[in-house]
């Protein structure tokens, strides 16, 4: 009964229908936006994240990045790999290419998504190599999180301890919170 409403509910709102075999569990609010297929299953992009065939949603911030081309889309996913003084260290995964057989908006949304989840980015050179620091916000939740992502042949604890001096120096310029 459920699936019936929510295909009856995307037509009326004009977002896209979640196939009948998408492994995943949306939230109660998840709002699709766009679906494609692969050889694998379904991609579903809600504006929570990008679900992946095996039915694993990957949240708008941990996506690092995304291309189209040729009927691929390649993603890399970022995972949090420790914290630093509020800031979360990243570190990117290899990328991984989907084969689109009807793309319809789903790489739109995707570039569309990805940015919109970018507040400010600037890449830092440091000892030893150098960083991204970006500031995005989480899908479903409230403020901006500053993220680090350190260059492949980076110092990774100087980066750390860099992003740790950058999170306590935003605190500050933020002042305090409300009471």
């Amino acid at each position: 009964m459920i699936a019936w409403l929510r295909r009856f509910v995307a037509r009326l709102s004009g977002t896209a229908e979640v196939p009948a075999e998408f492994p995943g569990s949306l939230e109660a609010e998840e709002h699709v936006l766009a679906v494609a297929k692969t050889a694998d299953g379904a991609l579903v992009a809600t504006h929570l994240g990008l679900w992946l065939p095996e039915g694993r949603r990957l949240g708008w911030h941990l996506l690092s990045k995304a291309t189209w081309r040729n009927g691929v889309l390649t993603v890399i996913e970022a995972e949090e790999a420790g914290s630093a003084g509020g800031a979360v260290l990243l570190r990117d995964q290899p990328g991984r290419r989907l084969e689109l057989a009807e793309p319809g908006r789903l790489p739109d949304v995707v570039h569309e998504r990805v940015n919109q989840s970018i507040r400010s980015r600037h890449h830092r050179d440091l000892p030893g190599g150098g960083a991204w620091f970006v500031q995005r916000k989480v899908p479903g939740e409230d403020g901006i999180v500053l993220q680090v992502r350190a260059d492949r042949d980076a110092d990774e604890a100087a980066v750390a301890e860099f992003a740790a001096t950058v999170a306590e120096r935003l605190r500050e310029a933020k002042g305090p919170g409300p009471d």
